[in-house]
């Protein structure tokens, strides 16, 4: 949300229960009404403020619309948050009183402006990277926060099946955005490591390429000279680096030999 300078990564956080700082007898001095569901949840400004710089920014305005100041704010708001999913919303209140966050399965990330709780959704995309890359959430990356992702050594993927998810996240983008593949795509797909594919893979991916263009020529066009040349000569060696999930292929005892 703009408001909050929030980047979803995922709308699937999980909540297990109410916590009781966030009812309405335990002093709240802030309310939130969230999502379509119009989900109230109550809060203290002193730690939201302290915790976050995003909510210290939103809790020094009135609410969207008025031109009150900000000593004349009522205490309990409300603010309404219409475009956050509750769960979201109360993953990261929960992460900000306890600086712990439960997750599941379909779970990618969200930010307020917390590097802390990004450590915490990225381990846990690292840890079941096939499961959250088909996720309807994954598909909601932002391409920032998605190039962010791909920059893991830590994925438990196969690049081969990342690709694949790449190009699936890139067609619903463009389709939402109402803009090119190539040009919703052109930061991810720089992390993607095409030197860890084999030969017979990358023609493959050539053939889908020619549909959509995700992938630039010259990037296709360097894997192909890692493989003629034996080496990961001209391409940045993070590229050539097998992540966690990577399925060894022969070659790769041909790319950076720091590579493990």
């Amino acid at each position: 949300l703009q408001p909050l300078s929030c980047i979803l990564i995922s709308h699937a956080l999980a909540f297990q229960a109410p916590h009781p700082l966030w009812s309405p007898l335990s002093h709240s001095d802030v309310t939130f009404v969230v999502g379509q569901e119009q989900q109230k949840v109550f809060a203290h400004r002193c730690v939201l403020a302290c915790r976050c710089q995003a909510f210290q920014g939103m809790l020094g305005q009135g609410p969207a619309g008025s031109e009150d100041s900000p000593s004349s704010i009522p205490p309990q708001g409300p603010f309404i948050l219409g475009n956050v999913q509750p769960e979201v919303f109360l993953a990261v209140i929960e992460f900000l009183y306890t600086n712990s966050v439960t997750l599941n399965s379909h779970i990618a990330a969200v930010t307020y402006g917390q590097a802390d709780l990004q450590q915490h959704c990225l381990a846990f995309i690292e840890g079941c990277t096939a499961a959250v890359v088909r996720t309807q959430g994954f598909h909601e990356l932002s391409d920032v926060v998605l190039a962010r992702v791909l920059r893991s050594d830590r994925l438990a993927v196969d690049e081969l099946d990342l690709v694949q998810a790449v190009r699936e996240w890139a067609h619903v983008s463009s389709a939402v955005l109402e803009r090119p593949v190539p040009e919703v795509a052109a930061l991810p797909v720089q992390e993607l490591r095409l030197p860890l594919l084999a030969p017979s893979e990358l023609v493959t991916l050539e053939s889908h390429n020619q549909r959509d263009l995700l992938i630039p020529a010259e990037s296709i066009a360097a894997a192909w000279r890692s493989h003629a040349l034996r080496k990961g000569s001209g391409v940045p060696s993070r590229l050539c680096r097998p992540r966690r999930g990577t399925r060894p292929r022969d070659h790769h005892r041909h790319l950076d030999p720091h590579a493990k």
